[in-house]
């Protein structure tokens, strides 16, 4: 097969300055092999319209009529001019008219001995794409008409009878035809009589009738804008109609979307219901590549529920701020703004989404965080608020600053070699605290500041095989008020007389507390030793696969000191006369942001074993690159104390905590608690219950829990599945043009290339603090889904709550791929927020208002 590449420079075409008369199907015109025709230096050059290289090739022939100054091209031929790329099984070039024409080839087919239409033409221009039975172009007008014509532009597609081309970026289309679907044959397509297309941008069209599973719909849309225009861009958002049994006929989301620039874009929309309530969304977003990115979006609301006469009519009014940024401004230099402002019952009067719905409060964050790489220190400034959307109750946290120095040796010399001196070990951590508390309970705002500093020192020598490590930390805390105790009806009196005539006159028996503005300066400290060491246990069995199991014990000794602060000579705690005359002593700092200094002395022991239960698999003996694993197989820690300086109940209760990994599959972890000491009716005595021969100990608290994650990628792995791995997506600063509470549903693709997936997750909780009887909780929870048949998709999820003996937030959701449309359910059978949400929408974005919703219960709204 022969491959012709010729290139035809500017001006028409002249060998040695002879005119040849050549026929162009003489075998004596056709240029074999790779040819290149060139103008020669002493040919005069002559104007004309084609002014760039063509290229073209054949794998057929080149023919040229000199004379006439035309090429044809047979046999899967290629032209190239500028933007342009013409295929075709015939090509014919008139370079004096600029003119250029292609048709297919009509072929035998072998199997089915049928006449075929092959080899057509296709023309690339500007990155669009035409097909058609045959191609007339003319390159100085860049006018064409094409027959038969299709062009497939992503996941879009428009197609004639006929396209004419009549600018550089305008055509007209004779019974065009616009779809979204994948398939040649489309399930959903948009037919109409002319149809005018702006390249890379809309689709005119008019009177057009919209055909589903190839039956047109009765009524034709008279006037229709379809946008073919790549990435984000500036256009009205369709709204959306329906009907709220207390809100009446609604006309939601209508709005219009500004795409400002690639780095800006600008969401307006609102809605209004028959029954006098309207809403107002705004939302703009920004973002700037590797530097910063964010939106500020919010909303108002006015609602009326129900009729005037109704007993249940309620005039509801809602506003919600969200604010997000994210700037790094230098890679040590970092902000994150989250905040989110919101009437208390916005969410329940406009969301839908079912874990909007079970809120409780929302929180609010800022934070600008600052690191200095050499020295290894850290700053952070916070602002954070937690609002309760069950009542006013509102507690924000302005500023909170943070500063950690890492840990450093003050006693190293830069002369330390290897051998340190033990003092040249020692090491010291610094860190300090700035915070201001600001509290509104049911409208009383206060207001309560403070900062606090920490150094504390360790060092940890080793001693044959033990590890020691003394340690001592310091604590000042620094505040501007402090709280003071009066009685409620003597106030500042400390008079017995007075106190006595308050008792005798029956008064109410109790103290008011109130705020001293005074700085006040908290020192405390404790210190303490700890020792370590670690014990093996190997076991070698080598067979089933298994080399070898270990047992690691880790004993840990370790006492602490604490002094009472709440003594006299510490000066922290201060007193007042009670209504019988008794002093009593109380910490004026408690309620400030750190707490105050701690009453009762200290002096614990502590007991820790650690245990670590592992298994090393053996090497596959026929594989050189195989590799023994170490396999954790259970993690399991003991502890208690003895604190000498307790009045009563010095021994600490025992704790087991224990985990353990089965392979990937299961999870399982849990604690228990155990008290060696004896209940009565009024709670925990100070006798051991060894001493009443009712054992050891007594349990108090036992928990455990269970979960496992499974699905088909994760047991039969990615290859079985036909699910791999994405690459991350490119960096793109806005999304396309999404808006808030527009769809009901994700625009999310749903993944059928995994089979099923289940989670499963048991929750067990056992406590008897008391003498009482014991409380018990145990939850399942479930997360399922799967795929039903071919293109369906199942998912369930909920809780189950054995005590209560009642399901708590099921859900069930099917989702049906049809091809160009999609199919949603969603239902919630049980509890406040039960409902259902069906709808059947087109999958396209440029069409995702062509839908059918029906709603009831906490979806219609």
């Amino acid at each position: 097969m022969k491959n012709i590449i010729l290139i035809l420079l500017l001006g028409f075409i002249v060998l040695n300055a002879q005119e040849n008369n050549l026929d162009s199907l003489q075998t004596n015109a056709v240029l074999q092999d790779s040819s290149l025709i060139s103008i020669s230096d002493s040919t005069k050059k002559k104007n004309n319209d084609i002014d760039a290289v063509v290229v073209s090739t054949a794998k057929d022939s080149i023919c040229f009529d000199l004379k006439n100054k035309k090429m044809y091209i047979y046999g899967n031929g290629e032209l190239k001019y500028k933007q342009t790329d013409l295929t075709g099984g015939k090509i014919s070039v008139n370079f004096k008219t600029s003119d250029l024409e292609s048709e297919g080839v009509i072929r035998k087919n072998d199997t089915t001995n049928v006449d075929e239409l092959v080899e057509t033409p296709k023309l690339t221009e500007a990155g669009e794409n035409y097909e058609g039975t045959s191609l007339k172009y003319n390159f100085k007008t860049q006018r064409g008409f094409i027959s038969a014509a299709k062009n497939k532009k992503q996941d879009q597609r428009y197609e004639g009878s006929a396209v004419k081309k009549v600018n550089k970026n305008t055509f007209f289309i004779k019974d065009g035809l616009y779809t979204t679907c994948k398939s040649d044959t489309p399930h959903t397509h948009f037919t109409a009589k002319e149809m005018k297309v702006i390249q890379k941008d809309k689709i005119f069209a008019k009177w057009i009738f919209m055909y589903i599973g190839g039956v047109p719909l009765p009524i034709p849309i008279p006037f229709a804008v379809f946008p073919i225009q790549k990435g984000r861009r500036s256009g009205i958002i369709a709204p959306t109609y329906g009907e709220i049994n207390n809100r009446g006929h609604y006309f939601k989301h209508f709005g219009y979307f500004f795409a400002i620039s690639n780095y800006l874009d600008l969401t307006l929309t609102g809605d209004y219901y028959t029954r006098g309530g309207w809403r107002a969304y705004g939302r703009i977003r920004y973002a700037k590549r590797y530097d910063f990115n964010g939106s500020i979006n919010g909303s108002y609301s006015k609602i009326l529920i129900g009729e005037d006469n109704d007993p249940t009519f309620a005039k509801t009014t809602d506003w919600n701020l969200n604010v997000n940024h994210n700037q790094t401004f230098t890679p040590t230099l970092r902000l994150d703004v989250s905040l989110n402002f919101q009437s208390s019952t916005y969410l329940r009067n406009t969301s839908t989404n079912y874990n909007d719905l079970l809120t409780k409060a929302i929180t609010s964050n800022a934070t600008l965080s600052k690191r200095w790489e050499e020295s290894g220190n850290s700053l952070t400034i916070n602002y954070s608020r937690t609002q309760i959307l069950d009542s006013v109750n509102i507690k924000e946290v302005l500023p909170n600053i943070n500063f950690n120095k890492s840990r450093f040796y003050p006693f190293k010399t830069s002369e330390s070699s290897r051998n340190e001196s033990w003092y040249e070990k020692i090491g010291m951590n610094y860190s300090a605290q700035i915070k201001n508390n600001r509290t509104n309970l049911n409208g009383k705002v206060t207001n309560r500041a403070g900062a606090r500093h920490n150094i504390s020192m360790n060092v940890s020598p080793q001693i044959g095989y033990f590890n020691i490590s003394p340690s001592l930390s310091y604590v000042e805390k620094w505040y501007n008020k402090k709280t003071k105790r009066v009685l409620s009806s003597v106030q500042e009196s400390n008079s017995l007389a007075a106190l006595h005539a308050l008792k005798n006159s029956m008064a109410v028996n109790s103290y008011t507390e109130k705020d001293v503005d005074d700085f006040n300066i908290i020192r405390t400290f404790n210190f303490g030793v700890s020792a370590s060491t670690k014990l093996y246990g190997m076991m070698q069995p080598e067979i089933f696969g298994i080399q070898a199991f270990r047992h690691t014990l880790t004993p840990r000794v370790s006492y602490n000191y604490h002094p009472d602060f709440s003594g006299k000579k510490w000066g922290y705690y201060e007193s007042y006369i009670n209504e019988d005359g008794i002093e009593e002593w109380y910490d004026p700092y408690g309620k400030e942001i750190y707490g105050g200094a701690g009453s009762g002395e200290s002096q614990s022991l502590s007991f820790a074993l650690g245990n670590v239960f592992e298994m090393k698999t053996m090497k596959d003996p026929t594989d050189t690159t195989s590799k023994s694993k170490k396999i954790t197989l259970l993690n399991l820690d003991l502890s208690t104390g003895y604190n000498f300086a307790a009045e009563k109940n010095k021994l600490s209760d025992l704790r087991i905590n224990y985990r353990t990994n089965i392979g990937q599959l299961l999870n399982f972890s849990g604690s228990s608690s155990y008290t060696f000491y004896n209940f009565d009716n009024n709670g925990r005595t100070n006798t051991y219950l060894a001493s009443l021969k009712k054992g050891l100990f007594r349990i108090t608290n036992f928990n455990f829990s269970i979960s496992t994650s499974l699905s088909a990628e994760k047991i039969m792995g990615e290859e079985r599945t036909g699910k791999k791995k994405e690459d991350k997506e490119e960096f793109k600063a806005l999304k396309k043009d999404d808006y808030q509470n527009v769809n009901d549903y994700n625009d999310e693709d749903v993944d059928f290339s995994i089979p099923w997936n289940l989670s499963l997750s048991y929750r067990y909780n056992f406590s008897k603090p008391t003498n009482k009887e014991g409380n018990l909780r145990t939850n399942l929870g479930l997360n399922l889904g799967f795929n039903l048949a071919k293109n369906w998709k199942i998912s369930v999820n909920g809780n189950y709550d054995f005590q209560n003996d009642e399901f708590s937030a099921p859900q069930v959701s099917i989702f049906r791929d049809l091809e160009c449309w999609e199919m949603n359910f969603s239902w919630n059978p049980l509890g406040r927020y039960s409902g259902f949400r069906f709808e059947i929408r087109m999958k396209a974005p440029e069409l995702r208002d062509v839908k059918v919703t029906r709603r009831g219960g906490v979806y219609n709204r």
